[in-house]
């Protein structure tokens, strides 16, 4: 690769899981070596799918991807452990098998870690409807589809974790904390998720001085079918987010675990209520109200998400580290 920095090699990874999103992962790939500089290697990790590892060895390897199947526990964070686990790059790079990365993509990550005390870096994760937002579906919620929300830094700025459809860390610390926990994440279409939350809270604790930062030019567009417009969606991730939020904060550090909540809950959710109102007034546009009932109910269901996941007692505390992820 002609990086941007001279010792830098970047690999990345792109985990998939079902033939339904076989066209996904095509676009998927081509964008990412269409970079611009480009990757120094990129892996696809098949999870659990012998159709698709047939068919992604068949019209991938030819484009110079390497395709391996997933080895570890089924789900997003096995398959990241067993795509570390093959990587060369010093830094690695994540993109969702149902994501489009733009031109510069690559480049804008990997110009972080000039910086010795980057460890890894976020970047912007714009919705692609299937078809139209919903009237109702708040910009606050962004994250239920697995996008960037308001709330997050509109610039670059250091941040608690990235979004795991677009970030990067380097692979020595993803080898020194052992990888994701196979404990959370998501398995197959089940809406559960946070380890990438979970990995930064851990990968901070284990450096001290270390930074995660956001990046928002480095920009990818995630595609968000229509069965993710639906209410019912909605209410399954909400609650979802919520126990897996309680999963995190008893992996890590409860204070770490919530503190950018806390100022979501206190300041930017308020806000939008307002803001949303007023829209709603000063337009004469009613549907503009009902993405405030949106945030009330969103933020009323993950937080029942939240306190159900922390009253459970586990029959053992999850495991966090993975041996075996440096390769």
């Amino acid at each position: 690769m002609t990086s941007p920095v001279g010792t830098t090699t970047a690999s990345v990874i792109v985990c998939a899981y079902t033939m339904a999103r076989w066209s996904q992962l095509r676009d998927a790939v081509t964008s990412v070596l269409q970079q611009e500089p480009s990757a120094d290697e990129v892996i696809v990790v098949v999870d659990h799918c012998r159709e698709l590892e047939v068919a992604a060895h068949q019209d991938l390897e030819p484009l110079g991807v390497f395709v391996v199947p997933n080895v570890a526990t089924r789900g997003l964070a096995g398959a990241r452990n067993t795509g570390v686990a093959h990587a060369r790059g010093n830094i690695v790079l994540f993109l969702d098998d149902d994501a489009i990365a733009q031109s510069s993509w690559l480049a804008s990550h990997v110009r972080h870690y000039d910086d010795p005390d980057v460890l890894g870096v976020g970047g912007l994760v714009v919705p692609r409807w299937e078809d139209e937002a919903p009237p109702w579906f708040p910009p606050e919620f962004g994250w239920v589809v697995g996008c960037s929300y308001v709330g997050l830094p509109t610039t670059t700025a250091e941040i608690r974790n990235p979004i795991g459809a677009n970030m990067s860390f380097r692979r020595s610390v993803l080898e020194l904390v052992g990888g994701f926990s196979e404990s959370l994440g998501r398995v197959g279409a089940t809406p559960r998720g946070c380890e990438e939350t979970e990995l930064s809270i851990r990968s901070a604790a284990a450096v001290p001085g270390g930074r995660i930062m956001h990046e928002p030019g480095a920009v990818v567009g995630h595609h968000v079918p229509r069965s993710r417009a639906k209410w019912t969606y909605f209410r399954s991730r909400c609650w979802s987010e919520g126990l897996s939020k309680a999963d995190v904060s008893r992996l890590s550090d409860p204070r770490r675990a919530l503190d950018r909540e806390l100022t979501y809950v206190t300041r930017t959710l308020p806000a939008a209520v307002v803001q949303h109102l007023a829209e709603a007034v000063r337009h004469r546009e009613p549907v503009r109200a009902m993405r405030t009932v949106s945030i009330c109910a969103g933020l009323a269901i993950t937080s029942a998400g939240y306190l159900t996941g922390r009253l459970r007692a586990p029959d053992r505390m999850p495991g966090i580290a993975r041996p075996g992820v440096a390769g």
